[in-house]
């Protein structure tokens, strides 16, 4: 068992508390930031020299694995020739480029592509599109359905289609006006279905916003494909313009390129961000279909979509991901998608039946394990989690009682191999 000893990497650690604020952090009862000075492929590396599987893709973004050359050799031909330039009045090559291979592989009913910075920008975009849209049109619809316990970012806009309570508590008197409905699954939808039409006929709704298939943050949650669809269909019928935000299921996530490809009713507008660089360039999409785009064309310049970000289609950001997109559809990393989900059945086949597991699922290299613990043995029990991962040099960071792994595409055989071992080590363990 390695010994990662955070404190350890005095300097860096002394240097870091001393101005930064961490996200997602309470500094009074945290420990010190684990530096990390070096990553390659599937590993980061600390001052100490120690090694870490990155088993959850740092946030589901360097799918390629880090340093991958391929990407670094795009940005630095592109910054070499253009390394940046106003989105406004003026476009380049690596921005067309992109938005042609885009359309290529996007959802067929998908026409257009606004570029924002990250994914909860994306997010706001897409809102502000919905809205603007029926106001366009002479209506005011104030009103968006989400799911319960969906997660789309942290700017307002974002975080108030979110519906979990420790990201927006502070804020909930301040946010949009959301109505929620639960996921779709096979024992519910009709419940579902008939609480959704009560709220379309009782509210001015402009659009439904959705992490399709997946739920990330509330635990990495599955739903039904088949219900999704229902409910889509239904809020299209009531022109209520549907956003699915694929900011971490997209690029292979779940089996297919985009998660929204496994529905009959296309979504009106797909937010994309993270896998996008493969974490090399903070850069995001909100595409959207004619229709959506046709009502913002007017001899009215107001009606257009005043709405902007500085850094909009960088072109180094473009470059990267035009480079994702060719190792995306790359045979390699094909192959290395469909191993790492047949690698996740098979384990999670060995654990199922497991006392302490209540339960496990998979889609495509999205593997969750629900901990079903009968007594808390620590204090916090994901804290505790996080740091037995990485004494045995794997990062994973629980979402409460839900271990999930979601590694970079290039990880090895016997990376993965450790995750499953150290994972089997907590149930022999907790």
């Amino acid at each position: 068992m390695r010994n990662y000893k955070f404190m350890a990497v005095e300097n860096l650690s002394t240097r870091d508390k001393k101005y930064l604020w961490h996200p997602l952090t309470q500094h009074k009862l945290s420990k010190p930031q684990l530096p990390i000075v070096k990553a390659k492929g599937a590993l980061l590396y600390d001052e100490d020299g120690n090694t870490y599987i990155d088993g959850i893709a740092s946030w589901y973004t360097t799918m390629y694995g880090h340093g991958n050359e391929q990407i670094i050799s795009a940005m630095t031909k592109q910054m070499q020739k253009l390394d940046f330039v106003m989105f406004s009045g003026l476009t380049h090559e690596p921005a067309i480029e992109l938005s042609e291979q885009l359309m290529a592989i996007l959802p067929e009913n998908q026409a257009k592509i606004f570029f924002n910075d990250n994914g909860s920008t994306a997010i706001d975009a897409a809102i502000k599109m919905a809205l603007q849209y029926f106001h366009n049109h002479g209506e005011r619809r104030d009103t968006l359905i989400a799911f319960e316990d969906g997660f789309h970012g942290d700017t307002f806009g974002a975080m108030s289609a979110s519906g979990l309570s420790s990201y927006n508590g502070p804020f909930e008197d301040f946010l949009l006006k959301v109505i929620r409905i639960s996921i779709p699954k096979e024992h519910n939808l009709v419940s579902v279905k008939n609480k959704l039409k009560t709220i379309l006929e009782e509210n001015d709704c402009a659009a439904f916003i959705f992490e399709p298939l997946v739920q990330g943050a509330a635990g990495m949650k599955f739903h039904s494909a088949q219900g999704l669809d229902d409910l889509i269909q239904l809020c299209q019928s009531h022109d209520v313009l549907c956003i699915a935000d694929e900011i971490m299921t997209g690029f292979g996530k779940t089996g297919m390129d985009f998660a929204s490809e496994n529905l009959l009713n296309k979504p009106d507008i797909i937010c994309l961000s993270k896998a996008l660089t493969a974490g090399m360039f903070p850069l995001s999409i909100t595409s959207c279909s004619q229709k959506v785009y046709d009502r913002f064309l007017s001899d009215e310049v107001q009606k257009g979509f005043f709405h902007a970000h500085t850094f909009s289609a960088h072109p180094i950001g473009c470059a990267a991901a035009l480079a994702g997109i060719a190792l995306l559809n790359s045979p390699e990393i094909k192959e290395r998608r469909a191993y790492i989900e047949k690698a996740h059945g098979r384990f999670s086949r060995e654990i199922e039946n497991h006392e302490k597991v209540g339960n496990v699922r998979v889609k495509g290299v999205i593997l969750a394990i629900d901990l079903q613990l009968k007594i808390e043995r620590y204090g916090n029990l994901r804290d505790e989690l996080y740091r037995f991962f990485l004494e045995r040099g794997v990062l994973l960071r629980p979402l409460g009682n839900t271990i999930y792994v979601l590694p970079p595409y290039v990880i090895t055989n016997l990376q993965l191999q450790k995750i499953y071992d150290t994972i089997t080590e907590v149930l022999n363990t907790f």
